[in-house]
């Protein structure tokens, strides 16, 4: 039996998370995410480095909340498995760290099992559930039974944000397909409420982790790349610092602050031979009081 047996995975459409995996040097893509991939490198040739300084950043995040002591994660927008993966980050800190991966595309589904094989302490879970209706997701029962939502939590959304554009006609406003049978939060403002939504459900200790696209810094050439992303069908984003200091919101950030990704507690020089061009995105990690 094939890994993708069962599973409609549209290989002649680009895919926003083969599209990841292809800047990330993965082999899970095709021929159409790599032809759009490489429209997407030619107008933003950084793009790989965005890509990575993303990764990078929530590796040390998350290797930073499990040594403050967080052993429960809930990482939504998983995307394709790339080792380390989140909860063996967390789990080489504290085995006994619980972590949810939750994601609704048919791609991540098809490599879920990659990302339950954890330490024998901890547990891992995979949940098909959409960003798109938060109160849905909260309620799966596969979240339930792995994480306690009574204790503090560490809320990872990373790269994930910028995938759910505001509009004024609602969820489809800018392509973007609609909530199944109308469930969801629509509305102008969604990206903001859904994170509300989120913030509101996790006891007080939790953490909110954010990384997203800014056009801040290459306003011209992220504007071309959305448009690459919106004709592969795949609504995108960006959003101003000013913005995405909104989803922060009543809760404290953590020193820097928000910051361009790679510059959010850097470990080596690695993490900072990438100029805020390159990384073309801001990253946060903000306290529930």
């Amino acid at each position: 039996m094939s890994l993708y047996d069962g599973v409609d995975l549209r290989l002649n459409v680009p895919h926003s998370a083969r599209m990841y995996d292809y800047y990330l040097g993965g082999f899970t893509n095709f021929a159409a995410d790599r032809e759009a991939a490489g429209q997407a490198l030619a107008v933003l040739p950084w793009v790989r480095s965005a890509a990575r300084a993303n990764r990078a950043f929530m590796h040390r995040s998350t290797r930073s909340l499990a040594e403050a002591g967080l052993e429960q994660f809930l990482d939504i927008g998983t995307g394709i498995p790339t080792s380390p993966n989140l909860h063996e980050v967390a789990q080489q800190v504290n085995p006994r760290a619980r972590v949810v991966y939750v994601d609704n595309d048919p791609i991540v589904l098809s490599h879920a099992q990659a990302l339950l094989t954890g330490a024998r302490e901890g547990r891992t879970a995979y949940i098909e559930a959409d960003l798109a209706d938060p109160v849905a997701l909260l309620t799966a029962p596969g979240l339930r039974d792995t994480i306690d939502l009574s204790r503090p939590v560490a809320l990872s959304l990373n790269a994930v944000l910028h995938f759910i554009p505001d509009g004024p006609d609602g969820p489809d406003a800018l392509g973007g397909p609609e909530a199944p049978e109308g469930r969801g939060i629509p509305g102008p403002d969604r990206a903001h409420a859904i994170v509300e939504c989120l913030k509101a459900a996790l006891a007080p200790g939790s953490a909110l982790v954010v990384s997203h696209l800014t056009a801040d810094f290459a306003p011209a050439e992220v504007a071309r790349v959305s448009g690459i992303y919106r004709a592969a069908g795949t609504p995108l984003q960006a959003r101003s610092r000013r913005e995405l200091a909104r989803f922060l919101t009543g809760w404290t950030a953590l020193d820097p602050g928000l910051v361009p990704v790679h510059r959010w507690r850097p470990a080596d020089a690695a993490d900072t031979a990438v100029t805020d061009t390159e990384a073309s995105g801001y990253a946060a990690v903000a306290v529930k009081p």
